[in-house]
């Protein structure tokens, strides 16, 4: 079967469309037990990890580590679950994580505007001012968040396999039912390949996790348990940088064997570094 990812905005019902899904396919349906999952195996607080995955790219600047680590501890979490089939994870980011996973069905969930003001007034009792203030900014906060990240716009429809409008006459219950037609197409069913992608990216995930408070610009390719690790060091710094990220590396688990290539980068006298 097919794994699906939703990603959708503040009250455009993405949410209920993506627990109809997951009822009517007999799926799992994942959100917040990812943040949660990244909180509790990298022991940071999860209103931190929440705050770095949906404010604007400004947010990371008051953490003591960056958003590269942020980021990695959730994709580790996320594409931990995706590993095992028939998932439905709805929320921001998913499928920024999948691009190699071609059994993945990537959705969009978009509502009007006004349906989604009135939804805020009435949820959080504000006015009509405020609740297209609220949702303005929010819509804005997760572009600027995407675009920091990837220079990709989540609004831009080219990265999905389908998006659905819901108004007028469309229900939830529409919605969910467009979706579980198009996750029976044949080009969505997980085969050996693609199920080899998914581990895969778990597993360079897990590393990159693993790797991220060591050099944060290191980066990593998996191929069955194979892991390969490119980096930038001064060469007189390389023996005890390479050690430390194999020793990293080769902690994490289904992680066979490291290989670490080099590139060396000049220091400057006054500490700089070229390139």
């Amino acid at each position: 079967m097919a794994t699906i990812t939703i990603s959708r905005g503040s009250y455009s019902k993405g949410k209920e469309v993506a627990q109809k899904v997951a009822e009517r396919l007999s799926y799992r349906c994942i959100a917040r037990e990812v943040v949660l999952d990244a909180c509790k195996e990298f022991d940071i607080p999860e209103i931190q990890l929440r705050r770095a995955l949906h404010d604007s790219p400004s947010i990371f600047e008051r953490f003591t580590h960056g958003k590269e680590t942020f980021i990695a501890y959730f994709r580790a979490a996320f594409l931990s679950h995706l590993v095992a089939d028939n998932v439905v994870y709805h929320g921001l980011a998913g499928h920024f994580f999948v691009e190699r996973a071609i059994h993945v069905l990537k959705v969009r969930i978009l509502s009007d505007m006004e349906d989604r003001i009135r939804l805020e007034m009435e949820r959080e009792n504000v006015s009509r001012e405020e609740a297209r203030r609220v949702l303005t900014n929010d819509d804005e906060e997760r572009r600027k968040w995407s675009m920091n990240l990837y220079g990709i716009d989540t609004a831009d429809p080219a990265l999905y396999d389908l998006v659905i409008h819901i108004k007028d006459g469309t229900t939830v219950d529409h919605a969910a039912g467009i979706i579980c037609e198009a996750a029976a197409f044949q080009g969505f069913q997980r085969d050996a390949w693609s199920q080899k992608a998914i581990e895969n990216l778990a597993l360079e995930a897990k590393v990159k996790a693993a790797l991220v408070r060591i050099k944060s610009d290191a980066t990593v390719s998996a191929n069955g348990g194979i892991v390969r690790i490119n980096v930038k060091v001064p060469r007189e710094e390389e023996p005890e940088v390479v050690q430390e990220l194999k020793t990293a590396a080769e902690s994490v688990p289904g992680v066979s064997r490291v290989d670490v290539k080099v590139t060396h980068r000049v220091k400057w006298t006054d500490g700089r570094l070229f390139p």
